[in-house]
């Protein structure tokens, strides 16, 4: 429809009005929305950079939404209980910032006017940690609408938990603005298809139906019946707000806060640039400066008529959110005060998962676990060996949440003490999430976000190319997700190369700040867990085996040297080769190990389940494991090997797979790709 249709109609009247004289002593709505519209261009224009269309047509809704309906405080942006505001068409940025500086929010005018420069805490995209107010780190479409569906669904469960008949000590919304842009992603139907499964009746969501995209009008490749699909979905859905009538849009929201039981799409029709005369209603505001010129008139057009950054008093007092801010905490900490009184076990239950903090004797409680799996000499697939070690943690953790995207009995992820969340029973700790990879994991890094919960998923590793940037964002963002991958290898057998992960170890691995465990047995599958669970603020990958694997023996030194994610496991005095091995294949590098040792080679054998954690060591630590001038080095992993050239210099080698796998068993497989005793064997005799 683009400029046609409604938004031409909108266009026409809109301009009219914004020419009516406003008594700036008593600033009127479009005055106080406007002060967004002026901050975004000017601070777009400055950083000849940027997206002023979104910022430009959603001022309206967002001057309501934070002057009417949003619990928040801007004196202390953590508070537990307050409202959370998710812009998911995240290159609107300039319409969060501009809000949270005019409601009171530690974002000054200067951090305004450095808009998208170098550690500035107003970046290009909103990225959580930098600025005070932003939610998650949004910008790749879809994913910030997905965090929310986590974050509400998170809502819902802690409420279930903690508020009893007489004290509701949970009880905020999650707001989520989304263009057209987020909706056409594959991962908002997969989050948003869950929202209205489970009922998520605080996330509220404004659709910004503006029509446009960078390319243009978008009748050409989006032409869904929205409201339809949503409905269909079990949301409520309202349709055909205008965006720019500030009574039409509070009349919505009051409805979407009155259904508490189903999610809400309010579909508000925009014009993209509102009040740039020439270029509003067009993919031009999109994603470039107006131009100065077109600035100016923007203003008149506006009947804005301050210097670039100038915010008239009266406006920004009207926009000041303290007072009001710290009124609403006050009166929830009094209730929570009397909670406390009331519910003392249960009140320090929330505080401490609100705080992120562990049980006191979670330490003492790991290491006696470790060290008592270390004497079971069982052989186990690690898959198996990560449902052992959540029967060991799960019942110490109540904010241990699980899930799977329709493997669960593959992947093991749940436990004795998992009960399912439905519906009408939110007070399980499991999700099935269905065949939906991408929309898990980004939901997780919701969940993870909201606090009180440490939320874990799981797959099988080659389908983490579905999640991957959900996976991505956990570590930029950074959240605490764990990310559980079974199947790791060829190992998984017959069902062929489409299952078989080759490059996918390694492509984590590369991923900043995403710590990646390949374990050899369950020993070393526990010490992941509990690596996983105490690193602060940081997702993990638990990568898996279908198959079983040999336990590996260890002493007390040694078992303390797993979490430094490299150790010696096996010496040998004077030793010509050291095989590096991780997963899997430390049990084949073992095995080598003695049959030349048998021969007279001296070998020694390296477990590195988690070799970037392993750098992060002190060198001291590392050249005691890999002596700098030290035996060839050997690296062997069923899965590509150019992560491990890095290891083994010009002198050595990587034993690995550099092509797609194949149907057939295990063994066979392992024999053919040349992973077998006798193939190593002989690739380190030719070495030496």
């Amino acid at each position: 429809m683009g400029i046609e249709g409604h938004n031409a109609k909108a266009c026409q009247r809109l301009c009219q009005t914004d020419h009516i004289e406003s008594d700036l002593t008593m600033p009127t709505r479009r005055d106080l929305a406007n002060a967004i519209r002026a901050l975004s261009m000017d601070a777009v224009q400055k950083a000849n950079s940027g997206h002023p269309g979104m910022p430009m047509g959603m001022a309206d809704i967002a001057e309501v939404l934070y002057n009417n309906h949003l619990k928040h405080n801007p004196n202390n942006p953590n508070w537990w209980d307050r409202d959370r505001f998710v812009v998911s068409n995240g290159h609107g940025s300039m319409l969060l910032y501009a809000a949270l500086h005019l409601s009171g929010y530690a974002i000054s005018i200067d951090d305004i006017k450095n808009f998208r420069q170098f550690h500035s805490p107003t970046p290009g995209h909103p990225e959580y940690g930098e600025a005070p107010g932003v939610e998650t780190t949004t910008g790749p479409l879809g994913q910030g609408l997905a965090n929310a569906v986590g974050l509400a669904l998170a809502e819902k469960l802690l409420a279930a938990r903690f508020n009893t008949p007489a004290r509701s000590i949970v009880d905020h919304h999650t707001w989520v603005f989304a263009g057209d842009g987020c909706l056409m992603e594959g991962v908002s139907h997969e989050a948003c298809s869950l929202a209205g499964t489970w009922g998520l009746g605080k996330l509220i969501v404004f659709y910004d139906d503006n029509n446009i995209s960078i390319d243009g009008d978008v009748s050409g490749w989006f032409s869904d019946d929205t409201a339809a699909r949503f409905r269909a979905y079990g949301w409520q859905v309202i349709e055909a707000v205008d965006g720019h009538d500030a009574e039409a849009i509070d009349r919505a929201i009051e409805v979407a806060k009155a259904n508490t039981d189903q999610p809400t799409l309010i579909c508000c029709q925009t014009v993209i640039g509102f009040g740039s005369p020439n270029k509003q209603g067009t993919a031009a505001t999109h994603g470039a400066p107006l131009g100065e010129d077109e600035v100016a008139k923007a203003r008149e057009a506006l009947n804005w008529p301050h210097a670039p950054f100038e915010i008239p008093e009266e406006i920004q007092q009207a926009w000041d959110a303290r007072e009001k801010g710290a009124e609403a905490e006050a009166a929830w900490q009094s209730r929570f005060d009397a909670y406390q009184e009331a519910e003392p076990e249960r009140a320090a239950e929330f505080v401490r998962r609100l705080e992120g903090q562990l049980p006191e004797n979670f330490d003492a409680l790991m290491q006696e676990a470790i060290t008592a799996i270390q004497a079971d000499e069982s052989k186990v697939a690690t898959r198996k060996a990560s449902e052992m070690a959540l029967e060991i943690i799960g019942p110490h953790l109540p904010e241990l949440l699980g899930g799977s995207a329709d493997l669960t009995g593959s992947n093991n992820t749940f436990w004795s003490g998992s009960i399912d969340i439905t519906n009408d029973w939110a007070h399980g700790n499991y999700i099935y999430y269905g065949v939906r990879e991408f929309g898990m994991t980004a939901i997780a890094n919701g969940l993870n976000l909201h606090g009180g919960f440490i939320a874990y998923t799981g797959t099988f590793l080659v389908f983490s190319d579905y999640a991957r940037n959900a996976v991505r964002m956990s570590a930029l963002i950074p959240t605490k997700s764990i990310h559980v991958y079974t199947h790791d290898s060829i190992g998984l057998g017959e069902d062929g190369p489409t299952h078989q992960p080759i490059e996918h170890v390694s492509s984590l691995r590369l991923i900043p700040k995403l710590s990646v465990w390949r374990p050899a047995d369950k020993t070393e599958t526990l010490v992941a867990w509990a690596a996983a669970i105490k690193e602060p603020g940081t997702p993990s990958a638990l990568v898996l085996t279908r198959q079983g694997l040999t336990h590996q023996s260890r002493d007390a030194e040694q078992l303390a040297a797993i979490e430094r994610g490299g150790y010696v496991l096996k010496s040998a005095h004077e030793a010509k080769a050291i095989l590096m091995a991780t997963g899997s294949e430390v049990s084949l590098a073992m095995e080598v190990a003695e049959r030349l040792e048998s021969e007279g080679m001296a070998v020694s054998v390296v477990s590195m389940p988690n070799p970037e954690r392993f750098k992060q060591q002190p060198m001291s630590y590392q050249e005691t494991v890999l002596p700098p001038a030290g035996p060839t080095r050997v690296a062997i992993e069923a899965g590509s090997s150019a992560y491990w050239h890095q290891w083994v210099g010009s002198t050595g080698a990587a034993i690995g797979i550099d092509a797609f796998g194949a149907s057939a068993p295990a063994e066979v497989l392992f024999k053919a790709y040349g992973l077998d005793a006798d193939s190593v064997a002989a690739r380190v005799r030719a070495l030496i």
